[in-house]
């Protein structure tokens, strides 16, 4: 009996052992990062290799037709978004998920759990359950020219506000449509950022700049960029304010500005600053040709 307890003793050693050695995986894991405009996307994956068996197809042994299977091998693939996302139009909230998938020709189930964990056999202690589903969508599967011979989860058509979500398995390729409100995200950065360094000049300038440039909520442009400049003048936040300030009409406000803003870049030393210069030059030409000219008074004739 002491014999017994002293092998398995031995035997549970060497277990712990192993697990601290880094060994070839057969399906070794992947983590893929995309960030599409403000939104960053994690997958955490394990990937299979088709090794000469059969995938896809009726009773196949691997992710058989109109069977779950939990897309990927030795655990739940998980899927993390910083942000809200529409996936086919419908909304899937910040956070992360497991990812299972049904797939079918021509198109797959792809589906968003709340159970990290899940095991893809429903009614284990641990297994999968629909009730647990965040999202549950219908993705379009189309045969690939070239053969995908291990497990490819991926992000490809890559906007500021939209990308798609593959998953490559032997001769099929799932895609998924991603959307996110890019602005809305970007807005939100920007007010929170503001709220926590409401005298940074830089954080300000930025903040102005931002809704400058998508033609935004103007006056709060504006007033941000006057605070920055309060703080700290720098040609930067000048020629900031001389743009708003032209967008809103008042060219003849705006000149001013910008050519104190080349003044000001001029004996910064800021080497950034010939990055700016050509546009600022420009911005005092068009600014000028804005200010309508003041006609000559005319000489009063003797009476």
């Amino acid at each position: 009996m002491k014999q017994l307890s002293i092998l398995a003793l031995l035997t549970l050693g060497a277990q712990v052992a192993l697990a601290q050695i880094k060994l070839p995986q057969p399906s070794p894991g992947a983590t893929v990062i995309q960030t599409v405009g403000t939104t960053d996307f994690t997958v955490t994956f394990s990937r299979p290799s088709l090794k000469g068996r059969p995938a896809l197809g009726n009773e196949t042994p691997l992710a058989p037709l109109g069977k779950l299977w939990r897309t990927g091998a030795n655990a739940a693939t998980n899927f993390k978004t910083t942000t809200d996302v529409m996936v086919q139009g419908q909304k899937l909230p910040a956070g992360t998920y497991s990812v299972f998938t049904i797939p079918n020709q021509g198109e797959w189930t792809l589906i968003f759990n709340k159970n990290l964990t899940a095991t893809a056999e429903e009614g284990a202690p641990n297994g999968y359950k629909k009730e647990e589903d965040a999202l549950r969508v219908q993705i379009k599967a189309e045969k690939m020219s070239k053969t995908s011979e291990t497990f490819t989860l991926g992000f490809s058509d890559l906007t500021d506000s939209t990308a798609n979500f593959n998953l490559d398995w032997a001769d099929t390729r799932a895609t998924a449509n991603l959307k996110v409100n890019v602005l809305a995200n970007a807005q939100a950065n920007i007010e929170k950022a503001v709220a926590e360094k409401p005298e940074d000049a830089g954080v300000l300038q930025a903040a102005a700049n931002w809704n400058l440039s998508k033609n935004r909520n103007l006056d709060q442009a504006l007033a941000w960029a006057d605070k920055s400049i309060g703080l700290k003048e720098t040609y930067a936040n000048l020629w900031t304010k001389a743009q708003i300030l032209a967008k809103m009409g008042k060219a003849a406000e705006a000149l001013p500005l910008a050519k104190k803003a080349l003044t000001v870049g001029e004996t910064s030393n800021d080497p950034v600053f010939r990055f700016y210069k050509e546009a600022i030059q420009k911005g005092v030409t068009d600014f000028q040709a804005l200010i309508p000219a003041t006609p000559a008074k005319g000489k009063k004739k003797k009476a």
